[in-house]
Order: structure tokens, then C-alpha cells, then sequence
């Protein structure tokens, strides 16, 4: 619990006893942000994914666990709509909230159907509309609908606010001029997703002598040097980001907000679906907004360049 500071915070009624709903990564590292910034009732509880992210954040009630929902896995939701439906028996909530993706389509209408007031906040990264879950849950009976960008805010999605608004990046006081970096690369764990290009990319930006801590999902490679892994503990992404002079990042919520909070302006690396490597284009619209606001710098996969991971050892970013 927090001084309210969030600028969400008002959607959440004090002392209510909240049904907070998310998928893993950065759905879940939105809401998780919301609820430590208000006062709840102690018998509020969480429905997530069963991943290291969920597991190791600091939550005031262990969460329920159920099945991880892949991106338009429409016999996933019915599964978790199932679910959810023998859970809220003999259970009362005053608020049922979500910041997505497919899990709160599960969940959203069935709270609402038990008379469970529901609220749906799109994501951060959706920048120009509503994702294929908002546009669903919108029909949905029961279900309010909230969007974090003022542009396209309108009577069905009103705006409350943006959780980038707690961020600044400014130029770093003290700089660090080295010719070798330590360099962090994560590219998150979206299943079944390869990111090749972003390796690729790296690579042709790195030299033998800069020291390379790779987080790398579902992409498998055998060509590279420095230390591998395909998932890590939240404490492990912490200690390599905060021992790193450089963090490259797919355009992942849940990684650009644990980086930002670090105090790091990040270099992205952006997931595309015309390569396979995304359902849809919604990192695109994170990262223009992320640069945008100066709070990150994209490295170009088509053209990468060294300069772009120097302007992001030269800044850092300020918490409201």
C-alpha cells in the first residue's frame, strides 16, 4: 500500500474487496501496480498464470493459479470461464478488475453475471484502440471499460489516467565512458515466439569484449557468448538489470515497467507479427510511445546501431 499516488487509483473504492485479474508479464505488472497503490479489504484475491513473475511479487494474498491462456486460445477462456464460475460460488466481491489479456475475458463476464461490478483497463500498449479482449469485453453486460490514452478515450472507453504518467527520463548526472559495456538482453517468454532478429541484432552491435547476460524465451541459439538462460526469477532480471551498463528489452509491459522502475531507460528491440515474432503489433505501439515520452531508445533490427545502447547508459529515469 502506497499514498494513492497511482493515477488509477480512483477506480478502486476503499476498502472494497477486489478481484484482481491478469495474465502473466505485463498485464499483470500493471495491475500489481494498481493494487499497492490502494487500500483494499485483506480477503481481496488474485487469479493469474503460475510463472516465476507471479509467484515472486509481492502480493497480499497468494494468488489462484489457473492454466496459462495463449493468445486466441478461445478454448482457454471457456476453460477459465469454468473456473472462475465454481470459484465465485460461495464468495462476494465489490469489484472484479483486469488489465487483460484473453484470462480477464474469462473471468470479466462471469463476475459480472454473479453481480459483481466488473471493470477492464486496457493495456498501456495499446496506443491507437482497444485490443481484440477490450473490443469483447466492451459487449460484454456488466462490464465498464477504461483506456489509458487521452487520444482515443470516448463515452465507451473513458480515460483515467496512465500508469507512464508516474515516469521522467533525464541525463544521467555522472557518465560512465567505457569502450566494453555489460549488457542485459531479455526477450520476455511469450510462447510460442521466436526472436531471432533481435539477437541477430544484438549481436551485430557487440564485441567480444562487452560482457552479455541473455534471457531468451522460446528463442534457442547455440552461437552465442556470455551467459544464457531462457527464463529467470524476477530477482535474477533485477540483479542483471541493475548490474548491467545497458538493458536491451523486447517491448514487453511487464519488462519496460520493472526497467523504469529501476531507474534504466531501456534500448528496445520490437516484436513484429509480419515476422512471426507477436499475435499483433501492440509492442509497435508501446515502443512509440516509450520514445515518445523519452523513457526508451529502439534499436533499429533492420539497421542496428551501437549508438542507440550509448544514449541509454547515459540516462535515467525519475518515479512521481
Amino acid at each position: 500500500m502506497t499514498d494513492n499516488a497511482h493515477p488509477l487509483a480512483a477506480l478502486v473504492p476503499a476498502g472494497a474487496r477486489v478481484l484482481w485479474v491478469a495474465s502473466s508479464g505485463g498485464h499483470f505488472a500493471q495491475l500489481a501496480r494498481l493494487a499497492a497503490a490502494v487500500d483494499v479489504d485483506a480477503r481481496s484475491d488474485w487469479i493469474t498464470f503460475d510463472t516465476p513473475q507471479t509467484r515472486g511479487a509481492s502480493l497480499a494474498t497468494t494468488p489462484h493459479f489457473v492454466p496459462y491462456i495463449a493468445p486466441r486460445d478461445w478454448k482457454g477462456v471457456a476453460r477459465a470461464a469454468a473456473r472462475t464460475s465454481k470459484f465465485l460460488r460461495g464468495r462476494s466481491y465489490d469489484l472484479c478488475i483486469s488489465t487483460g489479456s484473453a484470462l480477464a475475458l474469462g473471468v470479466l463476464p462471469v463476475a459480472a453475471a454473479h453481480g459483481v461490478p466488473a471493470v477492464y483497463i486496457e493495456s498501456i500498449s495499446r496506443v491507437h484502440g482497444p485490443s481484440v479482449t477490450g473490443r469483447a469485453l466492451r459487449r460484454a453486460p456488466g462490464v465498464t471499460t477504461y483506456t489509458q490514452h487521452a487520444s482515443w478515450a470516448s463515452e465507451q472507453w473513458p480515460w483515467a489516467g496512465s500508469v507512464l504518467d508516474t515516469w521522467s527520463s533525464t541525463p544521467k548526472l555522472v557518465q560512465r565512458e567505457r569502450t566494453a559495456r555489460k549488457i542485459f538482453v531479455t526477450l520476455g517468454t511469450i510462447r510460442p515466439y521466436r526472436f531471432d532478429r533481435a539477437v541477430d541484432a544484438v549481436l551485430d552491435v557487440t564485441t567480444p569484449d562487452d560482457e552479455i547476460v541473455w534471457q531468451l524465451g522460446c528463442t534457442t541459439r547455440d552461437d552465442l557468448r556470455g551467459e544464457v538462460h531462457h527464463e529467470i526469477s524476477p530477482e535474477s532480471f533485477a540483479k542483471f538489470a541493475h548490474d548491467a551498463d545497458v538493458t536491451v528489452t523486447h517491448a514487453g509491459v511487464g519488462s519496460l515497467m520493472q526497467l523504469l522502475d529501476m531507474g534504466i531507460t531501456p534500448s528496445i528491440v520490437v516484436r513484429e507479427p509480419g515476422s512471426d515474432e507477436h499475435v499483433d503489433d501492440h509492442q509497435r505501439q508501446i515502443a512509440e510511445e516509450m520514445k515518445r515520452r523519452n523513457l526508451a531508445f529502439e534499436l533499429d533490427l533492420s539497421r542496428p546501431s551501437r549508438s542507440v545502447l550509448e544514449r541509454s547508459a547515459h540516462r535515467t529515469v525519475l518515479t512521481a
